[in-house]
């Protein structure tokens, strides 16, 4: 028997009736009660272990909000919707090509990113993903992520009309919006944060304010600092002498996710944006957003039902919206937020870290090590994959993994931050420590993408480095993800010194303006600017062109060469068992893979890249910086037993079971 303040499934579905509509048609309103009673009884179940049965009366405030957010929904976003539901995996394509971009640095604002469609059409987008636009301080928006306003947009950039607008036509341009949903924490100048410091009842707890030390001092015990240079602990003092929760910049409040008042509004805020045409939203700082005494405050297994529990509301008012999650942490804690129930997107800030370690040590392992060991994620889910992002780079792997290769984590580390800051012995890279100690040798690395990779330094191979970067985000499946600019090869831009804003945070170095000079060079063949987009433009249209890249299957493929990345993708080409293995050299020197290691491959294979057909069985040898896509059809054929005596074939894997190719 239900407690008083139970609310029965059956009893909340009966209110459902009073938010209908006198204009909602008879299929819109069954169609969302369709919906409520698949999705409802997994949300209820989700809020009673967050908050208790006795949070049910809000519960039913947030079942009559999506209920509402439906029927405001427009015609052509319901259309969407019913269309993806037809073709759930639609992000897994090969065809996926994502771009991010800050509006106003890449565009101006939303007009003129409209007027940028036609180049996204030229490049292939599907995918576009905006930097936080909406409203913030003007002096202390810490790049857009100290919001004001979710329902506003800042207003240099437009409207929130303007953003519909802009989802609208890059819908019928077959690109999905995507945008960033600060989950986290709110502005300080944020209307509930103003109502809170003024004693509203009603938005009293929709932050962690304290009245003195005692139970800051009592979470800083176990809750680590995350920018000790702009306050120490997790805390900031209010003029009135209370504590606020601030686990990042003293303006940036973090949000009390034990009121289920506050989940009820973020749920609000969430779908009124997908009602402007976003597709997808990203979960910031998701690991911070339950906070436990005695704990980090960090990856909680409340902040994945609270995940969840978003999941389900928005399977009730906007089917077709996708999570992505932004989880810069431990290896095993990044995939942990990877689920359809929970975000069936995310990052993969490990593979992004390894492909730069590979460029600086051209070597293969650790890159190698996690394709085998943590490429592998949930069905129905994808990764996104990058070169770089508009954040800086920290090395991200696991200590364990490193010491069974025999790698110390911690020197290694202080090794690849000198390297990526020029301050290494003939280094290529022309990176900028972020939070620096010079001391310790800590830091993290900003710049873009031809800095770090050494076109600032004028490195002959620098542009082979940015394709082979690339090369690698494009073939292991998911959604490949570029940082407009860098298929130009945008430099560092040193001018953010000079701005106060600015100048105490490096990462603004990696943030360059629209790089028109080097788009217009983009045609002329004797600039890098023509070298690396005409090289990303090859590598793109090939996988186009390559079913088997779809999907985010991988089977590994040692290629007994050190300086030699392998990996297989199995896949269908035409309804027939097909798969590619890609080879890539992180040398700047000639590198073999033999005969022995290709033994259980066929003879021959076409390259994919270079469109030519190549002999496989004495043998290949890698150009410097060099990449293979090989197709291998018809399917190779069971390996005989003396292939299966080759420890090291291909073939031998086939016969154990490892990275075996299909047959």
């Amino acid at each position: 028997m239900s407690s008083p303040h139970t609310l029965p499934h059956d009893r909340i579905r009966a209110e459902l009736p009073s938010a209908r509509r006198p204009t909602t048609s008879d299929a819109d309103w069954q169609s969302f009660q369709a919906r409520f009673d698949t999705e409802f009884p997994r949300l209820q179940a989700l809020f009673h272990r967050i908050y208790g049965p006795e949070a049910d009366g809000e519960l039913l405030q947030v079942a009559l909000d999506a209920a509402a957010s439906w029927q405001d929904r427009p015609e052509d976003l319901k259309a969407l919707d019913a269309s993806r539901a037809m073709a759930p995996l639609w992000f897994q394509s090969h065809r996926m090509l994502g771009g991010v971009c800050y509006v106003d640095l890449y565009a101006g604002d939303l007009a003129g990113l409209r007027a940028r469609i036609p180049y996204f059409r030229e490049l292939g987008l599907t995918y576009l993903h905006l930097m936080p636009l909406f409203r913030a301080p003007e002096e202390n928006s810490d790049g857009g992520y100290a919001v004001s306003s979710y329902r506003e947009v800042d207003p240099s950039l437009g409207t929130m009309d303007d953003l519909a607008g802009l989802a609208r036509e890059l819908r019928e341009d077959g690109v999905a919006l995507v945008v960033d949903f600060i989950f986290n924490h709110t502005s300080n100048e944020h209307e509930w944060a103003r109502r809170a410091v003024a004693g509203d009842p009603d938005y009293a707890d929709f932050y962690l304010i304290y009245p003195d030390r005692q139970m800051p001092d009592a979470y800083e015990r176990t809750v680590r600092e995350i920018f000790p240079d702009d306050h120490p602990g997790s805390f900031v003092p209010l003029e009135d002498g209370r504590w606020v929760w601030a686990t990042f910049h003293s303006f940036q409040w973090d949000l009390n996710y034990r009121n289920p008042r506050v989940f009820r509004a973020m749920a609000g805020e969430m779908l009124h944006l997908a009602n402007q045409g976003v597709d997808v939203i990203r979960m910031d700082a998701v690991a911070f957003i339950w906070k436990q005494l005695g704990t980090s405050c960090e990856s909680l297994p409340e902040a994945h039902l609270l995940l969840q529990a978003f999941n389900a509301v928005c399977r009730l008012a906007a089917p077709s919206l996708l999570f992505k999650s932004e989880a810069i942490v431990h290896p095993d804690e990044v995939v942990q937020y990877i689920d359809r129930g929970e975000c069936q997107l995310s990052y993969n800030p490990l593979q992004m870290a390894l492909i730069w370690n590979s460029l600086a040590t051209r070597e293969v392992s650790l890159l190698a090590q996690a394709l085998g060991r943590r490429h592998d994620i949930p069905e129905g889910t994808a990764w996104v994959n990058y070169v770089r992002s508009h954040d800086d780079i920290g090395w991200t792997f696991s200590d364990e993994d490193a010491a069974e290769l025999g790698i110390n984590g911690h020197d290694h580390r202080r090794f690849l931050n000198a390297f990526y800051v020029d301050r290494f012995p003939d280094s290529f890279a022309r990176g900028v420590p972020f939070q620096d100690n010079p001391r310790t040798g800590d830091c993290r690395i900003s710049g873009t993408t031809a800095s770090l990779a050494g076109l600032e330094a004028h490195d002959d191979a620098a542009v082979a480095r940015i394709l082979l970067a690339h090369s690698i985000i494009l073939s292991t499946g998911g959604i490949p993800l570029l940082y407009l600019g860098d298929e130009v090869g945008q430099l560092n831009d040193y001018s953010y010194a000079a701005d106060p804003a600015k100048a105490g945070d490096s990462r603004w170095v990696g943030r360059p303006t629209y790089p028109a000079d080097r788009y217009a060079a983009r045609t002329d063949p004797t600039t890098d600017a023509a070298a690396i987009y005409a090289g990303l433009q090859r590598l793109i249209t090939v996988r186009h062109q390559a079913p088997e890249l779809s999907g985010g299957r991988l089977v590994p493929f040692h290629t007994n060469n050190p300086h030699v990345l392998g990996y297989q993708r199995p896949g269908l080409l035409d309804g027939e068992e097909s798969t590619v293995v890609v080879v890539a050299n992180f040398a700047e020197t000639p590198q073999d893979i033999s005969a022995l290691t290709l033994s259980g491959l066929p003879e021959s294979a076409l390259d994919l890249v270079s469109g030519q057909s190549e002999l496989l069985r004495a043998g290949i040898t890698l150009e410097p910086l060099g990449i293979r896509w090989y197709r291998l059809q018809p399917p190779v054929p069971p390996a005989g037993p003396q292939a299966c005596r080759r420890e090291n074939s291909p073939a031998a894997r086939t016969c154990s079971g490892v990275g075996r190719i299909p047959v």
